[in-house]
């Protein structure tokens, strides 16, 4: 992979990654930023939500969600649709960040494990992301506290304005992995299986929230925030946040091989802190990193219905191995199964997620397994 290649899945692996927890997808990292574009031919879909109330007891008015589609939905005999899959970005990403060639073609093409021309996929901008609704519209600090349950009801009643009422599969990354496990406890029999990727169902605690706590800290210390009306974006505190949210997301082993050498590690921070300071919102970063702050599916694990595989990488630095905490929990999902996958030359930390050609054979192998019965 070059180094380009390698730049562009790290930042976005922060992006939707880091942020997160040290679980979810967290940070700005969570699927790899898309590289420039690929030439799937997605479709824009807008939904508005009159009134949407958040679980905080806010309102909105208006509550614009915007998503992606590609492939076209197929009714079964009963008229459900039977053929739609459901993909989930990470923290500070959006609707582009699967379309990533390192995950897109892989499984879209044809005869892939999610080939468009057999299946409907939806890529949805979640709340506070992409083109959906978010606090750089104009509310700033006073956008509405979202959270990862109102995340996922906005992303079910677009489903329902988009008359889909069954999903053949949810397949989440970071955030989106996280986001997959309220999906399977929220509406345990809307999906035939379940694929949450780098994550874990438990609490953002630990050294994840210290994490995400110091990067949120990090821009509100800083005058120019201006309790987030600030005129200007604040330099100091969004760069120490974009600072933190690499250093979660990243590879040592990748690292080092692609910055061997002090001046070329040294460009490397340059190089990824131009990009994500010329693309990065502080109210937006702020509310994505704390939309995990009430995560914790852990209490009703056995609820989820659907078969589920859960796959992490040795090497994520958000969701360490060494904790023990998904071979534990995997034991009280009824149809869960847990994959760690061991550190490589082709697994890249927490950004291991979007690389579909490390993990394809385990999904491929999940796809044919929960077939629905004719």
């Amino acid at each position: 992979m070059s180094l380009r290649a390698v730049q562009l899945l790290l930042a976005a692996t922060l992006l939707c990654a880091g942020m997160a927890n040290a679980q979810d997808n967290p940070a700005p990292a969570a699927a790899p930023q898309p590289q420039p574009a690929s030439n799937w031919p997605a479709k824009d879909g807008w939904v508005t939500l009159r009134d949407f109330k958040f679980g905080t007891g806010e309102t909105l008015p208006e509550l614009k969600l915007h998503y992606l589609t590609l492939g076209t939905p197929h009714r079964n005999a009963a008229g459900h649709v039977d053929n739609a899959v459901l993909l989930l970005h990470g923290t500070g990403g959006n609707a582009h960040s699967l379309l990533n060639p390192i995950f897109s073609n892989v499984l879209f093409v044809p005869g892939g494990i999610l080939d468009i021309q057999k299946y409907f996929v939806i890529l949805p901008d979640d709340i506070g992301h992409g083109e959906s609704s978010k606090p750089s519209d104009g509310l700033h600090a006073h956008f509405p506290a979202y959270d990862y349950d109102d995340m996922v009801r906005g992303q079910r009643m677009v489903l329902d304005e988009m008359n889909v009422d069954h999903l053949r599969l949810i397949l989440g990354t970071s955030m989106g992995c996280m986001q997959s496990f309220v999906w399977g406890e929220t509406y345990p029999d809307f999906m035939d299986a379940l694929a949450p990727f780098a994550c874990l169902p438990v609490e953002i605690a630990g050294r994840s929230r210290m994490m995400r706590y110091m990067a949120i800290q990090d821009i509100k210390v800083d005058p120019a925030w201006m309790g987030g009306e600030y005129k200007a974006q604040p330099q100091d505190g969004l760069r120490a946040a974009n600072e933190i949210l690499m250093i979660m997301g990243s590879s040592p082993l990748q690292m080092q091989k692609q910055a061997p050498k002090r001046q070329q590690a040294e460009q490397y921070v340059d190089r990824y802190l131009e990009r994500t300071m010329a693309s990065t919102d502080a109210n937006n970063m702020l509310f994505y990193l704390n939309a995990s702050r009430n995560y914790n599916p852990e209490p009703k694990l056995e609820t989820i219905k659907a078969p589920l595989l859960w796959i992490n990488s040795a090497d994520d630095y958000i969701n360490p191995p060494e904790l023990g905490i998904a071979e534990r929990l995997v034991k009280r999902i009824p149809h869960g199964r847990f994959i760690l996958l061991p550190i490589s030359d082709d697994t890249r930390g927490h950004g291991t997620h979007t690389v579909a050609s490390v993990w394809k054979n385990y999904l491929a192998e999940f796809m044919r397994e929960t077939e629905p019965k004719q």
